[in-house]
């Protein structure tokens, strides 16, 4: 890892990839949240796999494949949201075709783009080491939109997790909130994928915030704690990576599954041992009979 934090100092690209990696945390962070306590992770996996038609589409007419992705995304999350509103019991099977016809268009405009030999890889998987500066401007664009609707409006959107009926009773308009949240999470994909790729995606999306609901119980505080796990995890990655010239994405995933598996089994150990000894303290209290 010293030879990374060296080059870091030296190459700009290095610190590009840094840069994306804590602009991309920022929206794992606050966004996975919501994913995780809403339980919607299969929706956001339809959303993420929808984009790499937009990406295919964009590449093909000439415009920017980050444009498309994050009209793909939006598109597929409205959709996704107004089916699930209206007509329930088909959301899976929806879900799962977009996920599907995503890609299948992606990877067919892409094969057909004229003059154009498009890494598929690269979006799959990502590569973070190409990020460009242009990326990075849009990337923090995207996240001071995610940030400024969601302080906007915080109370509603936990009103619309934690009990959509009683916000319904209560006069919140939970429809507009609700498709306006999967918006959200769409802009949030499209920041991960320059990272982790479209394949990875879900992982980075839900692992640091599914890590950190384990030892906070406020929203508030597990965007704080899935923030700067995802800072941490992406620039370790990153760093780790460097040295034997691995892909940095698979990298960054293995390392928060890693920090997942760890943080179950200490807290599940904790859990046990404090029933244990929960146990023998009433076990040894005076009986007053």
């Amino acid at each position: 890892m010293n030879s990374f934090f060296s080059a870091l100092l030296e190459h700009s690209f290095l610190q590009m990839a840094v840069a994306a990696a804590l602009l991309a945390s920022i929206g794992c962070g606050v966004i996975g949240t919501y994913v995780v306590v809403k339980r919607i992770t299969f929706i956001a996996g339809g959303i993420a796999h929808t984009v790499l038609g937009g990406i295919g589409a964009a590449l093909y007419l000439g415009f920017n494949p980050l444009h498309g992705a994050l009209l793909a995304a939006v598109l597929a999350a409205l959709l996704i949201g107004w089916v699930r509103l209206h007509w329930r019991t088909q959301e899976d099977a929806l879900i799962g075709a977009l996920w599907a016809i995503g890609m299948a268009i992606g990877v067919l405009f892409i094969a057909k783009t004229p003059g154009y030999q498009a890494d598929l890889m690269g979006y799959l998987f990502g590569n973070i080491l190409l990020v460009p500066a242009e990326s990075l401007w849009f990337m923090a664009s995207l996240d001071a939109v995610l940030l400024a609707v969601l302080v906007a409006y915080h109370q509603q959107f936990l009103a619309v997790v934690f009990d959509e009926e009683y916000s319904r009773l209560q006069g919140v308009p939970v429809t507009f909130f609700y498709l306006l949240l999967l918006v959200l999470v769409a802009i949030t994909v499209v920041l991960l994928i320059q990272i982790v790729g479209l394949i990875l995606v879900l992982a980075l999306l839900t692992l640091p915030a599914a890590v950190a609901s384990q030892y906070a119980h406020s929203i508030g505080r597990i965007m704080i704690i899935a923030t700067t796990l995802g800072m941490i995890l992406s620039v370790s990655g990153l760093a780790l990576s460097y040295q034997p010239d691995l892909p940095p994405g698979p990298v960054i995933i293995l390392l928060a599954g890693g920090a997942y598996l760890l943080s179950t089994l200490f807290t599940r150990a904790t859990q046990r041992r404090d029933a244990i000894r929960a146990t023998q303290t009433t076990s040894l209290a005076p009986n007053d009979g």
